[in-house]
């Protein structure tokens, strides 16, 4: 007799508890699937990922601390084999574009999500890439593959902990806090900082908000 296949392991992250726990509660009831986690931001997760070892991550984006665009750049770099789908309000098409770059293998709306949620994750499990209907409807057809290759994000320029401390600045944090969130010295902080003016040429707190703001790196609240 042959053995069922094992069971896809789904690691969900999101800021919101009630969020989390309906997309949750709506997997749990999926044949084949079972929860080995849930994470409160991209931090969590990428820890979780190396803990848990899901083979898929249902990833927000607008998270405190690590954004989930930040974190599916890092999983798809540091774990090649998990695949994270992008589960946001965002519909603009640069956070879909912007997301299957950096290694995305789907992107789901959060109001059609629990309809669809079934079929992405068992798509994805199979090596397709999934992407809502109502998204697919507009973007399908619409931009060439071959411009998501060729675009460069202006983060890219950054290191990941530069990358840390734009966003954390961006939310408003002061240095000690950044430090204590990120287990450093207040003295690495302001290297960073530094660092990533220089870089990016800007040297005041709400040109480093703007650019974070146009990057997608944090996001404006609606």
């Amino acid at each position: 007799m042959q053995n069922p296949p094992a069971p896809i392991r789904v690691l969900v992250v999101d800021n919101h508890p009630i969020v989390r726990r309906g997309i949750c509660a709506e997997l749990e009831k999926t044949p084949g699937v079972t929860i080995v986690g849930e994470a409160n931001d991209g931090r969590e997760a990428i820890a979780m990922v190396e803990a848990h070892h899901p083979a898929i991550v249902f990833m927000d984006i607008s998270m405190p601390g690590l954004n989930g665009l930040e974190a599916t750049a890092r999983i798809a770099r540091d774990f090649p084999s998990v695949r994270v789908v992008i589960l946001s309000k965002h519909e603009e098409e640069e956070y879909f574009w912007h997301a299957l770059r950096i290694g995305a293998a789907g992107y789901l709306l959060k109001r059609a999500a629990i309809a669809e949620l079934r079929a992405a994750v068992h798509r994805v499990a199979g090596g397709e890439i999934y992407l809502s209907r109502d998204l697919s409807a507009k973007l399908v057809q619409k931009l060439p593959v071959q411009r998501i290759a060729n675009q460069r994000n202006p983060l890219d320029q950054l290191t990941d902990r530069q990358r840390d401390v734009l966003q954390l600045i961006a939310e408003g944090q002061n240095t000690k806090s950044i430090a204590l969130i990120l287990k450093v010295s207040p003295k690495t902080v302001e290297y960073h900082r530094a660092k990533l003016m220089q870089v990016l040429d800007i040297y005041d707190i709400p040109g480093l908000v703007r650019f974070a703001l146009r990057t997608k790196l944090i996001a404006q609240e609606s």
